[in-house]
């Protein structure tokens, strides 16, 4: 089977204690100088967050997140030449106040760690045009937490997690084309490797069971650090090495910091996948 290149998706965290850049893009300025940034890195789609869901993790209301979200969107909506390559945007919130307001601004993804569970924003997702990222993981929870998990128990609930939240957004009328799903990684899964190793293993599996496509985000993760050994300004070669295995797995879409490393590995893939015998 010939190479499929992953669309990358980089992540902007608008945030104070998001557990790899906390404050480092609170301020819009540099969340729009790091936005850019990723596009010129080969970023295909922006993920902007303005809420952690790391264990450690202050709550954030609503109109904050949206207060955070509004002047970034509306420039790198508004730059032009420069971002006409990347001019999607997701939006990683799992607030319904929040996904009401993106959808009205016409985002292209929304992208939710609980699996939009909530029932009443089904009819508002129905009428949008936003493909949705359904996340997986074993909290169903607004933040990751530390605790421990059955690997293969995990991945067993997992395929039960999606076969009922696909059903419910596409009886709601949520059209079965615009779903994504995220296996979740690292706490998300445990606090041990085993389940996001197990996880990234079954990937084609699970692209194949559901016919959907698939989100991976690894970047960084706490089993790369447990992997490895390496606090998280160390993981990258970690995170390189599960994203390659992603791609080449068949994942649709990597959610990753460092856009230009993983560019450059996917046209090294390609490049290889593409040579005669």
């Amino acid at each position: 089977m010939s190479f499929r290149a992953p669309k990358i998706v980089g992540i902007v965290n608008l945030t104070e204690d998001s557990f790899s850049d906390g404050g480092l893009y609170l301020q819009t300025d540099a969340a729009i100088a790091r936005c850019l940034e990723l596009v010129r890195d080969g970023a295909d789609i922006l993920d902007l967050g303005a809420a952690s869901s790391n264990p450690d993790a202050k709550k954030v209301a609503p109109a904050d997140e949206i207060l955070r979200l509004e002047p970034v969107v509306d420039a790198i909506a508004a730059h032009g030449t420069e971002a006409s390559h990347a001019t999607e945007i997701s939006i990683d919130t799992f607030k319904p106040e929040v996904q009401r307001w993106a959808a009205a601004r016409d985002i292209a993804y929304l992208n939710d760690i609980r699996g939009f569970p909530d029932p009443s924003i089904y009819t508002d997702l129905a009428r949008a045009r936003c493909r949705l990222v359904v996340m997986h993981s074993i909290q169903r929870s607004e933040r990751a937490t530390r605790v421990a998990s059955d690997a293969p128990a995990v991945i067993a609930a997992m395929y039960q997690f999606f076969e009922e939240r696909i059903g419910a957004l596409t009886g709601a009328g949520v059209a079965r084309e615009r779903l994504i799903l995220d296996p979740g990684m690292g706490y998300f899964l445990g606090s041990s490797p085993e389940p996001s190793i197990l996880a990234l293993s079954g990937l084609a599996e699970l692209r194949a069971r559901f016919g959907l496509p698939i989100l991976v985000s690894v970047s960084r993760k706490s089993f790369l650090g447990a992997i490895t050994g390496r606090d998280v300004a160390e993981r990258g070669a970690a995170t390189l090495a599960a994203e390659i295995h992603a791609a080449l797995s068949g994942a649709d879409f990597i959610r990753t910091h460092d856009a230009r490393q993983l560019r450059d590995a996917i046209k090294v893939i390609a490049a290889l996948e593409s040579a005669p015998d």
